[in-house]
């Protein structure tokens, strides 16, 4: 059972350097990122081979602009270092959201067979 894990700009990048990690982008004055919080930490602790990272658009907004953030909430995939997958939108629901993970992590393991 995994936990979600607080990014800064200073640690994103080896938070995101290794395996496969989802990271919600969020700021407290989100309210569908405060409505999605507690479905994200099922999410960290129901799939094992994903590290799920929580990112304070607030406090890190060079680091949302260099990853082309444009709006909130924002989930973004990266394997390995690298983006893979994204998605966003204020109607975002956990079950939007369950659908879109339980595609890329299919997608995923098919790239590792």
């Amino acid at each position: 059972m995994g936990s979600v894990v607080d990014a800064t700009k200073e640690t994103f990048d080896d938070l995101v350097s290794s395996g496969l990690v989802l990271v919600d982008v969020w700021a407290e004055s989100c309210r569908p990122c405060v409505a999605l919080a507690p479905r994200v930490e099922e999410i960290a602790a129901a799939v094992a081979e994903l590290t799920v990272v929580k990112l304070d658009a607030a406090k890190a907004r060079r680091l949302c602009m260099a990853h082309e953030v444009r709006g909130l909430p924002t989930f973004l995939l990266f394997r390995d270092g690298a983006e893979v997958a994204r998605i966003t939108g204020t109607s975002m629901t956990p079950g939007r959201l369950d659908a879109w993970l339980a595609t890329q992590l299919d997608t995923q393991h098919g790239r590792e067979q």
